[in-house]
């Protein structure tokens, strides 16, 4: 059976903030075993031998539908997923201990790089 050159085309992850890209074997909320608290891009984990390991690569911003990767710089996960310049532009409506874990990150990054 021959395939398609669209069957060979392999999906790809890439995050808007970051630039950072991966292949991804699936969006999904409930992947294998594991129920997870968001619609996420996920792929197998590439160092581990175990097929049922994976990693979240990264979700869709909840505000603006922007596909942003999980790290701290790029979004938040609170309830939902929020890129940081949807958090930055509605800091207000988030609750004051993530306002303040936010100004904190942010002060420890100002004094790392002075």
């Amino acid at each position: 059976m021959e395939q398609t050159k669209s069957e060979h085309r392999q999906k790809s992850f890439t995050c808007q903030s970051c630039g950072l890209s991966s292949p991804f074997t699936t969006t999904a909320r409930n992947h294998l075993t594991q129920e997870l608290l968001e619609e996420c891009f996920v792929t197998r984990d590439p160092f581990s031998p175990d097929k049922e390991k994976f990693l979240v690569l990264g979700s869709t911003c909840s505000l603006c539908s922007m596909c942003v990767c999980v790290a701290p710089e790029c979004s938040l996960f609170y309830t939902k997923r929020f890129c940081m310049q949807c958090v930055n532009k509605h800091l207000d409506q988030f609750p004051q201990q993530i306002r303040a874990e936010l100004a904190k990150k942010k002060q420890s990054s100002k004094a790392a790089i002075s």
